[in-house]
């Protein structure tokens, strides 16, 4: 039985960890990622993350392809109603498809919902701040598509914690929903701008936690100890930044509390987040059955408040 959590102010109640789909259509195919998702769903866990700008990087993708799999797998398996889907907008798609002016967010969220095979999204988020539109607009807009019945709940992502602020300050005033989640860069390596700048937003607006790059691409599995080692993935590169003095500390932190416990890093690191007061639901995405599984059990393995004060002198902020 997992233990749900509910979802900042919102009636959403989520398992402990969220699934990253930022790997369907880049390094997992369709096939693979349906039987992933499966896995994901036998365990008891549906909580799914994604954006429209998922995965526009990789050769030949033009954004969509990981909301695509997701819709043709909920249509596939009718299992829409049992399963929590959080989706992004915001990021530059080309042609001038971008930002979180109430005009493109109308266009964004009608795209969405067909490449998701839905008519609603749970959890809709501003992927990345949109400075040319006014926190006013944006709100509005979002409540607009709550009003129609396409958004249930409203997060941010890559937003400042004045604009978050700023939002929800606007959205009191006018009787409209608030922000209820936010979706951070928060893990072991990258702790100083969450706990600096976002923890006392989190507190003030009681908004749930979904931090991403919860394995810092990878990093905090230990597949990563030198630079030998970054052509193991496709995401090797974006783990180079955290082959250093700091970055080896900490693995050997989790190395020896690995050791203590008989259980991987990848588990390590995932029960440190989500033992964190603030944390909800950390992301973590996975490009196999194993790796998912890993992650899975992390979620119920519980770190003493000594393991916890080791990991945290391992970094700095």
């Amino acid at each position: 039985m997992v233990n749900k959590r509910k979802l900042g102010m919102s009636e959403l109640m989520v398992p402990p960890l969220t699934f990253g789909g930022n790997v369907f259509g880049w390094t997992v195919d369709e096939p693979s990622s349906f039987k992933i998702l499966d896995t994901l769903f036998d365990f008891g866990f549906n909580f799914v993350d994604t954006a429209d700008a998922y995965s526009i990087w990789a050769a030949g993708n033009k954004g969509g392809e990981s909301e695509s799999i997701i819709g043709k797998w909920l249509k596939k398996t009718g299992k829409r109603k049992d399963v929590i889907i959080a989706t992004k907008l915001g990021m530059d798609l080309g042609h001038g498809k971008k930002g979180l002016s109430a005009k493109y967010m109308k266009l964004a969220v009608e795209a969405s919902l067909r490449r998701l095979s839905t008519d609603y999204i749970d959890l809709y988020q501003s992927h990345k701040d949109d400075l040319a539109t006014t926190v006013e607009e944006t709100m509005t807009a979002f409540n607009q598509l709550i009003k129609e019945g396409k958004v249930r709940y409203i997060g941010a992502s890559q937003l400042s914690a004045e604009r978050i602020r700023a939002s929800n300050d606007f959205v009191r005033s006018n009787n409209l929903k608030p922000y209820i989640s936010l979706q951070p860069l928060y893990n072991l390596c990258e702790r100083k701008q969450f706990e600096n700048e976002y923890s006392n937003l989190v507190r003030d607006e009681a908004l749930g936690v979904i931090p991403y790059y919860s394995l810092a691409s990878g990093f905090l599995t230990g597949k990563y100890r030198s630079e030998a080692d970054l052509v193991k993935s496709l995401r090797g590169e974006g783990v180079r930044k955290y082959l250093d003095e700091k970055g080896f500390r900490i693995l050997a932190a989790m190395d020896e509390i690995a050791n203590e416990l008989n259980v991987s890093l990848s588990k390590v690191a995932i029960a440190w987040l989500i033992q964190k007061p603030l944390v909800t639901a950390p992301i973590a995405s996975a490009t196999n059955e194993w790796q998912l599984t890993e992650l899975l059990e992390g979620t119920s393995l519980i770190l003493t408040p000594k393991q916890m004060v080791r990991l945290d002198n391992a970094t700095d902020l």
